[in-house]
C-alpha cells in the first residue's frame, strides 16, 4: 500500500483570462516541480483553487499533472467536496489515471458535527478503491478530532493524515492517537512554516504550496535534517517565515499566486475579485516578494556551497534523502 512521506507540493492553478485552466503553464509547473527532488504533487488543493473548479475543472487538471508528471513523482490530486457524489467520481478517476492517493478533506459551508464528519469520509472512502490521505484544514472547514482520526485509520485505504491546523499541539496528539491505535499511517504537516520542528518530532513530510512555490527551500529543509544539520535546517527554516507571512498578508491565495509569479509563470486573472484597495496592496506585495524570493535562493545557493565545501574538506556523507518507515 502506498505510503506518503517527503516534501509534496500543493499545487497553484494558473488560469486563462477567460477563466478556464491553463494546460500549457500547468505542465510548465509539473516539469520545473519534477526537476527540484520532490515526492509528490498535489493538485486540486486548496491554494489551487478548487472550491472555484466546476467538477469538469477540476478532472480536467487531474488529467494533466498526472500525464505531464508521466510517473516522475508520485500524483496525489485532492478530491474534496461539499457533495459526496463529486469526491467518489474524482477518486474513481483518479484511480483511473494511476494517481497514488487522493487527498480528501471535510465538506464546507455546511457546519457538521463529528459523527456526520465520520460518516461523510466513511461513504467516500468506502466507495472507492484508492489510498486516502485525510486532510485536517480548520481554516476553512470543519476540524477533524483525534478520535475520527484514530476510527479511519483503521481502514486499510487511509494512509495518512495532512495536518494543516498550524499548531504543534494539534498535531502532537494526532500524532500520539494515531501511534496508540498501532496506524502505520503518515503525517505530513500542511503548513511550511513548522516542517523543520515537525520533522524534529517524527512527521513524514510536508504537503504544502510553498514545496511548490520555492521547493528549493523545503527540499533544502528536508535534507539538512536527514543528513544531521540542524542548525542548517533551522536557518532555512527560518529564513522562509518572512515570506509565507507576505503571502498571507492579501487574501488568500492571492499573495501565494503572486510568488508563484514571481518564479516566471503566468497565473492569470484571480477568480475571486479583489477590491480596489486589495489590488493595490498585492501589486506592493508581490513587488517585495521577488526581493525576498530572490535572497531566499540566494540563501539557499549559498548554503548548499558551503556543505558541499565541508564534505569535501571532512568527507562528510549526506544523509539520506528519504525518510525512515
Amino acid at each position: 500500500m502506498f505510503k506518503p512521506q517527503g516534501i509534496y507540493a500543493a499545487m497553484l492553478t494558473p488560469f486563462t483570462d477567460d477563466g478556464n485552466v491553463n494546460d500549457q503553464v500547468v505542465r510548465q509547473m509539473v516539469d520545473f516541480l519534477a526537476g527540484k527532488g520532490l515526492d509528490g504533487l498535489f493538485p486540486v488543493s486548496s491554494v489551487g483553487e478548487f472550491v472555484h473548479l466546476s467538477l469538469e475543472q477540476s478532472l480536467e487538471l487531474m488529467d494533466i499533472v498526472v500525464h505531464q508528471a508521466a510517473g516522475r513523482l508520485a500524483v496525489t490530486p485532492g478530491v474534496s467536496s461539499s457533495c459526496v457524489k463529486n469526491s467518489i467520481r474524482l477518486a474513481q478517476r483518479a484511480k483511473e489515471l494511476g494517481c497514488e492517493a487522493v487527498v480528501l478533506c471535510p465538506p464546507y459551508y455546511y457546519s457538521l458535527d463529528q459523527d456526520t464528519l465520520l460518516k461523510h469520509f466513511e461513504t467516500v472512502i468506502d466507495s472507492v478503491d484508492i489510498p486516502v490521505i485525510l486532510y485536517n484544514i480548520p481554516l476553512f472547514t470543519t476540524p477533524i478530532s483525534a478520535e475520527v482520526v484514530v476510527k479511519l485509520a483503521s481502514k486499510a485505504n487511509v494512509v495518512g493524515l495532512k495536518d494543516s491546523s498550524g499548531s504543534m499541539v494539534e498535531l502532537m496528539h494526532h500524532m500520539d492517537r494515531i501511534r496508540q491505535a498501532g496506524s502505520s499511517m503518515s503525517l505530513l504537516t500542511g503548513r511550511e512554516d513548522m516542517l523543520a520542528p515537525a520533522l524534529a518530532v517524527g512527521i513524514q513530510g510536508c504537503m504544502t504550496a510553498c514545496a511548490g512555490i520555492v521547493p528549493e527551500v523545503l527540499t533544502g529543509i528536508w535534507n539538512a535534517f536527514y543528513a544531521g544539520e540542524w542548525e542548517k535546517a533551522k536557518r532555512l527554516q527560518f529564513a522562509l517565515l518572512p515570506v509565507i507571512r507576505a503571502m498571507f498578508s492579501v487574501p488568500f491565495p492571492a499573495g501565494f499566486k503572486a510568488a508563484m509569479s514571481c518564479r516566471g509563470f503566468s497565473m492569470g486573472p484571480l477568480l475571486q475579485p479583489l477590491s480596489t484597495a486589495e489590488e493595490a496592496r498585492l501589486a506592493t506585495v508581490k513587488a517585495s516578494l521577488q526581493t525576498a524570493i530572490d535572497e531566499l535562493l540566494r540563501l539557499v545557493e549559498r548554503e548548499e556551497q558551503i556543505t558541499s565545501e565541508w564534505r569535501g574538506r571532512y568527507g562528510t556523507e549526506q544523509g539520506s534523502r528519504n525518510a525512515p518507515s
